[in-house]
């Protein structure tokens, strides 16, 4: 079986449908038991007392802004180099659910920088790049909708895309390149097999991390069927007018 079976709409529609609430089921349960576990199960860190519990929110939900332009990414060149509409309705239907869990991690991150640093915002090197990804989504969402032909816009947004993701990559490293911000170090490094979260929280946080990407998964799989159908409606009606 080759992946780009998947590529045909109903194909997708028919193999994603039945998959959408095992996937949704599972990050919900996984969303109840991680935050009720990390907000009402664990304890206080002794340097930044119960702030440090919006971490379970916080974390998870910048991975997911990074990673879902990353899929962004991926779709999208799969849609400039073999043309399938599948990948580049996925570009479109995952770009939404980026910029939420873009807004929730600044968001969090000002509440929980606040009484770290003093400040609700600092022009950190991490903060500032993870600000600019946020326009990058916004101006990915309003070009898709600012252009008629469907193709054009796949095409335009593709090439946007590309150009962002410089700024995925420096959300994602921004503490490594530049040492002097305020922004701690990476939670969890997966690159170095290191971390600097106590075994405490890290067991709430990965449960969090895991059900955020299936949250993410599910509403991807939701949201592309959404647009399938929506594409097709707009061509039956198109055809109707003729």
């Amino acid at each position: 079986m080759s992946i780009w079976e998947y590529a045909n709409p109903k194909k997708f529609i028919a193999t994603s449908t039945p998959l959408v609430p095992w996937v949704m089921g599972l990050a919900v349960a996984g969303l109840v038991v991680g935050l009720v576990w990390g907000f009402f199960f664990t304890p206080d860190d002794y340097r930044q007392g119960s702030t440090v519990k919006i971490i379970y929110l916080h974390v998870p939900a910048a991975l997911m802004a990074i990673n879902a332009w990353f899929m962004m990414l991926v779709a999208s060149l799969i849609w400039l180099v073999r043309r399938h509409h599948v990948s580049a309705l996925a570009a479109r239907a995952a770009a939404p659910i980026g910029v939420v869990m873009t807004l929730i991690a600044l968001l969090t991150g000002a509440i929980w920088g606040q009484p770290m640093w003093g400040t609700w915002w600092a022009w950190d090197p991490r903060l500032t790049s993870f600000l600019i990804l946020f326009l990058f989504y916004l101006g990915y969402i309003a070009l898709w909708e600012a252009i008629d032909d469907p193709d054009t816009a796949a095409d335009l947004t593709s090439v946007l895309c590309i150009v962002g993701s410089v700024f995925a990559v420096l959300s994602r490293y921004a503490v490594r390149f530049w040492n002097q911000g305020l922004h701690q170090g990476t939670s969890v490094p997966v690159a170095t097999g290191g971390r600097t979260v106590d075994d405490v929280f890290f067991v709430p946080l990965v449960i969090c991390m895991v059900a955020f990407g299936l949250l993410f998964v599910g509403l991807v799989l939701i949201r592309t069927t959404t647009e399938i159908r929506a594409r097709r409606m707009r061509a039956l009606e198109a055809r109707m007018r003729r």
